[in-house]
């Protein structure tokens, strides 16, 4: 393997490698998330930071990487008195496809069935101990592992308790993911996880893109003698890591900075306290980095560009990122707080209740729009077709759950019901499975143990004795939206209700890992509005520019949600579908010239025969009502909701996607 691209050698993302090596000097800090496009250098800049690391002193052939003088309880040990060596600070890569036995280490097999011993094999997270853990792709990482690395990044240690094994050891590394957000989010709840996120894009300076393809070309051409040309560099970071370490544990965080920090987090009204404690420890080691003795203005405004970003969505479509308006805003209201004595303005027996301006309101920040402006992220109509319109969504809800019947064996998420590699054991089996089974094992080869010779400690063992661990966890499905957008549907309350509820429906997917498209139909034909895809934020975007008017192809739109359906059963096998057809049951159209209303319910009759589970949403409206979505219904198999029936305040329960055999 050649020589990794030098860190020193990357042009540009200022802000990503700030990032990493404040990381590098106050790993409690809590990693970093790295966004961006594809082709941006994320995964070159992360391996190139291992090499700019301190050497470790390890003990000798410890599993775990322990520092002889603090990790006492290892356990490898008792190491005292052991010999100790030196070792480069590792990289070790986390693939998406892990399993949680990789990761946290599981039962050692071939000691437990030819000693008969419980004995514990170390994962991934002993092996990046005081190095660095890098995912990529992370958003696509199943959300299990995110909150067992994100746990042990946050404690130091990691804890196993499985199969008879009860094991802690310590796991303290630099978390590092990288991901494309084109490819899906993460759940809000993981963002706030990491501890800082940067956001990188191509230049677009051409004398900046010209130096990135010269010194790629460079590096391709001749991978040892372009990391000899950049060493220097790389070892003036190194031993500037090393010196803000050292200098780290005698930086002082003053109080007016400590109460700049806490009035800035209130201003930007973030969740919790995480995000008060990793702009704190990210000062610190910002002016660790400078060389300064305490923490100043500009520490703190650094480490809020960093950790604030991902902190301050509100809603799972916001996009994540801080407006210069709204940091020079909260930097203003934090002056206003490191200027205050203790306890506030009036003094340390100041309250809530004391404050002249009454409670405070974000500190003169812009609050964020309301999301159903009539103008917000609305295309206008074209010139000349006044018959059509756009309608800002009504408010979004908490949506019932709508799942798809059966067990399948999906993408991992928190739909339907699936079998799956994690997740609660339900029964062992000899044919499939995930992992070994014990009890089932060592249950099947007892009886036999005599008839075997066995005669001292340990199993004797057939291949036939051996039973995997059937277990059922939940999937995410693939729910694909037929919209009804033609002139039956376009009065203004009626279709900003329809979009209302399939944001809210869109928003229940993000939650739920879900694979996202959209058909929608009016006019003269129906059309894909958005081809399924993991990133349900562009759908909702879909959804809010939707045009209306013209007549009702209902039969094109079932037809086209076919073929698009077919198109991913090819190419997503395992992914089971999921079709919410919102529609008033009228038909208008036909493509085929014939009576529209009997070919739409033939269209309905093929999609059942495919066996696709659906849901149909009946936006009929007003008191005379024809019922027409329940016959719709009735052709696909599927359940009819009234369009308010969709909110899980009003109506309890849980809604299955198909009706039952």
């Amino acid at each position: 393997m050649g020589a990794r691209f030098p860190f020193s050698a990357v042009v540009g993302h200022d802000d990503l490698r700030t990032a990493l090596l404040l990381n590098a000097v106050h790993p409690g800090i809590g990693g970093v998330l790295v966004r961006g496009e594809k082709g941006t250098a994320k995964s070159t800049v992360v391996r190139a930071l291992a090499a700019l690391l301190p050497s470790l002193e390890v003990v000798a052939g410890c599993r775990f990487g322990c520092d002889p003088a603090v990790d006492a309880d290892c356990p490898d040990g008792p190491h005292a008195p052991a010999p100790s060596e030196r070792r480069p600070a590792r990289l070790v890569e986390l693939p998406v496809g892990a399993t949680e036995d990789r990761l946290i280490g599981s039962l050692d097999l071939e000691r437990a069935l030819t000693e008969g011993v419980r004995a514990y094999q170390p994962g991934l997270l002993a092996a990046a101990h005081r190095g660095v853990l890098y995912v990529d792709e992370v958003n696509l990482l199943h959300d299990h592992l995110v909150d067992l690395l994100l746990d042990a990044a946050a404690m130091g240690r990691a804890h196993v308790e499985r199969e008879g094994v009860s094991v802690s050891h310590a796991a303290s590394f630099l978390l590092v993911g990288t991901m494309n957000p084109e490819e899906g989010e993460l759940r809000p709840q993981l963002l706030d996880r990491f501890g800082l996120t940067v956001s990188v894009r191509a230049s677009r300076d051409v004398a900046t893109r010209t130096e990135v393809i010269r010194r790629r070309l460079a590096y391709e051409a001749d991978p040892e003698g372009f990391a000899v040309r950049w060493a220097d560099e790389d070892a003036a970071l190194a031993a500037r890591i090393v010196a803000a370490r050292a200098h780290l544990p005698g930086v002082v965080l003053p109080d007016a900075e400590l109460r700049r920090i806490a009035g800035i987090c209130a201003a930007f009204e973030v969740d919790g306290m995480r995000a008060d404690l990793v702009v704190a420890r990210t000062a610190a080691a910002h002016a660790a980095w400078r060389g300064a003795d305490e923490v100043a203005e500009q520490d703190v405004e650094a480490a809020v560009r960093l950790a604030l970003p991902h902190r301050k969505r509100r809603d799972p479509f916001d996009e994540p990122g801080l407006e210069e308006q709204q940091l020079e805003d909260a930097m203003r209201q934090g002056a206003e707080h490191a200027e205050e004595p203790d306890g506030g303005p009036d003094g340390p027996d100041s309250g809530p209740d004391d404050d002249p301006d009454g409670p405070d309101d974000g500190g003169g920040l812009p609050q964020d729009a309301p999301e159903s402006t009539p103008d917000s992220g609305q295309s206008q109509p074209r010139q000349g077709s006044s018959s059509e319109r756009t309608h800002a969504p009504a408010p979004s809800f908490r949506t019932r759950l709508l799942q798809v019947p059966g067990v399948g064996e999906g993408a991992p998420g928190k739909r339907s019901r699936a079998r799956a590699r994690t997740g609660r054991v339900v029964r062992s089996s000899s044919v499939d499975g995930s992992g070994l089974h014990l009890v089932g094992t060592l249950g099947v080869a007892a009886p036999f143990q005599a008839a075997r010779g066995r005669t001292g400690p340990g199993l004797v063992l057939r291949g036939t004795d051996l039973r995997l661990s059937v277990r059922e966890g939940k999937e995410g499905n693939l729910v694909l939206f037929v919209v009804d957008a033609s002139g039956s549907m376009a009065a203004r309350q009626r279709m900003s209700a329809v979009t209302g509820a399939v944001i809210s429906l869109l928003r229940d997917a993000y939650q739920r890992r879900d694979k996202v498209g959209v058909v929608t139909f009016r006019g003269g034909s129906a059309e894909t509005a958005l081809p399924p895809t993991n990133s349900v934020d562009a759908a909702a975007a879909r959804l809010r520019q939707l045009r209306t008017g013209g007549r009702t192809p209902l039969a094109d739109g079932l037809l086209r949600a076919r073929r698009v359906l077919d198109v991913e059963r090819v190419r997503d096998p395992r992914r089971r579908p999921l079709l919410v057809l919102l529609t008033d049951g009228r038909a208008t159209a036909t493509g085929t010239g014939g009576d529209p209303m009997r070919d739409a319910l033939r269209a309905a009759g093929l999609l059942a025969a495919d066996e696709v589970a659906s849901v149909v949403v009946d936006c009929e409206s007003g008191h005379l009502r024809l019922g027409l979505a329940g016959r719709v219904a009735e052709a696909l198999d599927a359940v009819c909701l009234r369009l308010e029936e969709l909110s899980a305040d009003q109506v309890a329960g849980v809604v299955r996607a198909a009706r039952a055999a």
